[in-house]
């Protein structure tokens, strides 16, 4: 780890524990959401009651059970039969991951930007992570793409530090190299903090670990795939990477070689999926 980021690593985590610097904690609705999601004896009504609070949020929820990835033969208009036909469990992650978007955003224009850049690399993310699922596990898609939303979450208290101390700020090159190096254990100690299951909580460093040894696929294969997918193309250093040195392809039964997007069985999926979290 270079000295700035070392340095970066001690501040934050000092101002952690000394509560200078508080963790990012999810928004009054998704919290609301997730005890729901944790109560054996939540029903439909409850879950209503609590999204039905936030009129953005319920629209947004219909929309995703009129998408035609659930291949529905007519057409909701009301929460409660949106939420009958997700099920509690699909749409508290969905609900989840959508309430998070409030908080990628900052008072500075350049943090700011460079938040939202990260909730739509995200998005992307959680879009391909949903197909991926579908076509190549038999695990949970909602479950998958809230991991897809929730890889980069340690980004936001490195950028909540930048935005105090302009050296980090002003120095774009050594910003990227401090989050490159502190976002995985952020994440992972932020999703702890949130009580988020085993399953998902470590998906901010698991994602990245290209050379991970386990008996079958879990979500942060999918988000692994769906992140190297995502900067397929581009001049990322993340699109250099040797596909064929990922373990995570061979567990999803994958060519290292593919392009989702442009895959005929998959692109009309991946347009519905992405039209979920926009």
């Amino acid at each position: 780890m270079s000295q700035i980021a070392e340095r970066v690593r001690q501040d934050i985590i000092t101002a952690i524990k000394t509560d200078r610097l508080v963790l990012p904690t999810l928004p009054e609705v998704a919290l609301k959401v997730r005890e729901v999601a944790d109560d054996p004896n939540a029903d439909i009504d409850k879950l209503t009651l609590v999204i039905g609070g936030d009129a953005a949020l319920s629209a947004r929820i219909i929309r995703v059970a009129n998408s035609p990835l659930l291949r529905a033969s007519r057409a909701i208009e009301d929460l409660k039969t949106a939420l009958m036909r997700l099920g509690i469990s699909y749409t508290c992650n969905i609900a989840t991951g959508l309430a998070m978007e409030q908080m990628f955003q900052a008072t500075s224009d350049l943090i700011d930007m460079r938040m939202r850049e990260v909730w739509s690399r995200s998005s992307e993310v959680a879009g391909i992570s949903h197909v991926l699922c579908r076509h190549y596990t038999k695990l949970r898609p909602d479950q998958a793409t809230l991991a897809g939303l929730v890889h980069k979450i340690g980004v936001l208290p490195v950028l909540t530090y930048a935005e105090d101390h302009p050296f980090l700020l002003n120095d774009s090159l050594t910003l990227d190299r401090v989050i490159d190096e502190l976002h995985a254990p952020l994440g992972d100690l932020i999703l702890r903090t949130w009580g988020f299951p085993e399953e998902i909580a470590h998906i901010p460093s698991q994602h990245i670990d290209f050379q991970r040894k386990i008996p079958k696929a879990d979500y942060a294969d999918i988000v692994t795939v769906a992140m190297l997918q995502s900067y397929a193309g581009s001049n990322s250093p993340q699109a250099q990477i040797d596909c064929t040195k990922v373990t995570a392809f061979e567990r999803l039964g994958l060519d290292p070689d593919i392009q989702i997007s442009e895959s005929e069985d998959l692109s009309a999926d991946m347009e519905a999926a992405m039209s979920l979290l926009v």
